[in-house]
């Protein structure tokens, strides 16, 4: 297949506009016209790693983390950074990175954290706002029922756990055909009144064109009537972190065996664990302490995630606990995720997970 087609199954899995401002996801190097035939996954993209694909043959690597976040400035070898952008270069292999875009999704990162942990009743932590528009089309009666049905088939209509939501309301549309147009009914040059449907459906936003060209081609209309709102409801599917339960409570030492065992860590850094029994978690793969807050007002027994600062242990305030498992250890899992996706979508697909250990952080 084309690298273009590649990039269109990974954004119809975890859109690329949900990354974060800050971040680089997508194609960072290749053209989106080569043929591809053969993928690397890992976490990071190493020397190592891209050795590794020009060992393989791999024409791709897919990676949580972008190789390329901050500007380069120059090529000269000078950095690990800019060795592997040379390397790939040189061996024309296309980079491709899935990084806060996988982290906001909620069948992502922090889904196979909660898949790992047998978490269950899972949800979105912190839900985004801004990512919903409602749609309005006015449509004739006779048309109604197609047009709803393609646009529930490309995605509209689902609010939290319900789909094929919608609203009609009937009313009457009036419009004067000009002299070089194909009109479905009315005369031209004469005031045309006509019996219409108004049509609501709310939508992801990154829908929206797949959503007017469905108008288009299923309206009978010529000139279709629609227009798009955008929303400030909050988007469940979509947001950091994951919350969920688990399945028989656990005393905090016991937790911590658990959660040691499940996340394939030597080292847990924690509060303290008090007398209060474990069952309601909160996770977040990476870098998570600007989601603290939002844990504990879920009420969160447990926030596991990485990176956590000295200070930012003070805000458990005895209230629950913060475990930091590390970066690497809590988002290890992606590479798995990445590769199942691969393989399920593209079953005579070469895919292969890197052998290679990235974590640049070593325990003594």
């Amino acid at each position: 297949m084309l690298i273009s087609q590649l990039l269109n199954e990974l954004h119809q899995w975890a859109p690329f506009n949900y990354q974060e401002s800050y971040d680089n996801s997508g194609l960072l190097i290749g053209s989106p016209d080569r043929e591809v035939q053969k993928v690397l996954v890992s976490l990071d993209i190493t020397e190592e790693v891209v050795a590794e694909a020009v060992k393989l043959g791999s024409d791709v690597i897919i990676s949580h983390h972008p190789i390329i976040f901050h500007g380069l400035k120059s090529l000269t070898g000078k950095t690990p950074e800019e060795r592997v952008v040379i390397t790939a270069l040189k061996n024309d292999i296309a980079i491709i990175a899935m990084h806060t875009n996988l982290d906001n999704v909620s069948h992502g990162v922090n889904a196979k954290i909660a898949e790992v942990l047998g978490l269950k009743n899972t949800q979105v932590l912190s839900p985004k706002a801004g990512l919903l528009k409602k749609l309005v089309v006015f449509v004739p009666p006779s048309h109604l029922t197609v047009l709803r049905s393609a646009l529930f088939e490309v995605g509209a209509g689902h609010i939290g756990n319900y789909d094929e939501c919608s609203f009609t309301l009937e009313g009457t549309g009036s419009f004067r055909a000009g002299d070089h147009t194909h009109a479905y009914v009315g005369e031209k040059g004469r005031l045309h009144q006509e019996k219409e449907a108004r049509l609501e459906l709310i939508f992801p936003a990154h829908l929206q064109s797949q959503i007017s060209r469905t108008i288009i081609s299923k309206h009978p209309y010529e000139e279709p009537a629609f227009d798009f709102y955008s929303l400030d409801n909050d988007y469940q599917k979509i947001g950091a972190g994951v919350l969920g339960e688990l399945e028989h409570d656990k005393t905090g030492e016991d937790f911590l065996v658990f959660l040691k065992e499940k996340m394939q860590t030597s080292c847990i850094r924690h509060t303290p664990l008090g007398d209060k029994k474990i069952k309601r978690i909160a996770v977040c793969g990476g870098s998570g302490s600007f989601l603290i807050k939002a844990a504990k007002a879920a009420k969160a027994d447990v926030y596991i995630t990485g990176d956590i600062k000295y200070h930012e242990f003070f805000e458990a305030n005895k209230d629950f606990i913060i475990a930091d498992i590390g970066h690497y250890e809590s988002e290890q899992f992606t590479k798995e995720l990445i590769h199942d996706f691969l393989i399920e979508k593209f079953p005579k697909f070469a895919v292969q997970i890197s052998e290679h250990q990235t974590n640049p952080i070593k325990y003594f």
